[in-house]
């Protein structure tokens, strides 16, 4: 009987671990928490946003990215869906290529790849940390718990550290280096970021729709628009999200990180300067902060004009035509100096991890070892928001899965 120890309950081992099971292995999965697929019931807010339609290499990055590119062909959305439907689970796709359970509910996920591991006929330990894994001639020796036991082939589908209050770790970062494999630095991935600046504080719990442009050193490398939030410790929301990867990455290099909001995206420059030339002419009697807060968020005004050296009690008829100029290059490109990130507690996902060129992504097997596989985000491999991460923990749990089960 071929053997298989799955280290690791979410996503991609979960997926492997039904589609080896199919293939006649004798599958089990060791799972620390209390229960598999934890990660899973937090995602998309509760709701899971399960997969994205539109999944291709550009979304990915690692230090090659185009690792992801043949497992991404294995399971295209046509066939991803056929599967879901295979094991009772209808999907909900979006305009947009975001995709969630019909019930919008992260658990129907769960209930039913959890029904799908029973069915198949794969054992599950909860509670149970493995501490160590080792080859002994052809078999693999998994310790859990003080107790050894044999297996022909193991798949490490770990996850990253991020989220820890979730019984995240980087137990499977160990595994590997003990079988000489090299892990890439890791760093926290779709993570709020902190601010230089002492008026994030003051603006905490504002949420406006903005233009976020991430600088690295003096270089413009991603504009994005979206929801911000500003927060005690610096800025969140979507837009910030999505430029998080390569900002956390850019800070684990040592680089400086600014970004620039721009709080007016639906106007340009030239358009922005002709209205409040208008505005001002209009109600010539207003204070600069009235004025304002028929443009923006009103916590946002004390700081925004503290910046631009205007005061908020100044009478609109005695600004001047360049100070209206600083004022609209303010309003567009306010920039803040990104200190940090918000920690793998807050991240989302992990960027860094099993160097890919050590692993085939034809079958997801070790190139220094036989018999032992990796699967999902303990691969250096990190998506965008969006669904792009389970994407990648599908598609790799199930070649691993497929490989494993021959």
């Amino acid at each position: 009987m071929n053997t298989i120890a799955i280290i690791g309950g979410g996503a991609s081992g979960m997926m492997a671990a039904i589609i080896a099971a199919r293939e006649g292995a004798d599958v089990t999965i060791y799972e620390h928490n209390n229960s598999v697929g934890k990660k899973i019931l937090a995602s998309g807010n509760g709701r899971c946003n399960i997969i994205n339609t539109t999944a291709s290499v550009a979304d990915y990055a690692g230090k090659n990215p185009h690792f992801a590119t043949y497992p991404l062909q294995q399971l295209p959305f046509s066939a991803f869906e056929t599967f879901c439907h295979s094991i009772g689970l209808l999907l909900d796709v979006k305009e947009d290529g975001r995709c969630y359970p019909l019930s919008n509910e992260a658990k129907a996920v769960l209930i039913a790849f959890k029904s799908a591991v029973a069915e198949a006929g794969v054992e599950i330990f909860t509670e149970k940390k493995v501490t160590s894994i080792t080859k002994e001639k052809e078999a693999f020796i998994v310790v859990c718990d003080g107790e050894k036991k044999s297996y022909d082939k193991v798949l490490i589908a770990t996850g990253s550290e991020a989220a820890p209050q979730l019984g995240a770790t980087g137990d499977g970062y160990s595994f590997a280096k003990s079988f000489s494999h090299t892990i890439i630095p890791t760093y926290p991935s779709l993570v709020q970021l902190h601010l230089n600046s002492k008026h994030p504080p003051k603006m905490a719990g504002v949420k406006t729709f903005a233009e976020v442009t991430l600088i690295i050193d003096t270089k413009s490398i991603l504009k994005v628009q979206g929801d911000i939030l500003f927060a005690s410790y610096g800025i969140s929301g979507l837009a910030i999200l999505d430029i998080s990867q390569m900002a956390s990455y850019a800070l684990m290099k040592k680089q400086r990180v600014t970004i620039a909001i721009n709080l007016l995206p639906h106007f340009d420059s030239q358009s922005l300067g002709d209205t409040l030339e208008k505005l001002f002419v209009s109600v010539p009697h207003h204070t600069l902060e009235t004025l304002l807060s028929t443009l923006l968020p009103t916590k946002t005004l004390p700081c925004l004009l503290e910046e631009a050296r205007m005061e908020r009690s100044t009478i609109v008829s005695k600004v001047t035509a360049k100070e209206i100029q600083k004022l609209t290059h303010l309003l567009q490109n306010w920039q803040f100096e990104v200190t940090d990130t918000h920690g793998f507690k807050h991240a989302e996902v992990s960027g860094g991890g099993v160097a890919t060129a050590e692993v085939s992504n034809k079958t997801m097997e070790s190139k220094l070892i036989k018999g032992l596989y990796f699967s999902g985000e303990v691969l250096d491999i990190v998506g965008r928001r969006g669904g792009y991460n389970f994407n990648f923990a599908w598609a790799s749990g199930l070649i691993a899965g497929k490989e494993m089960g021959k």
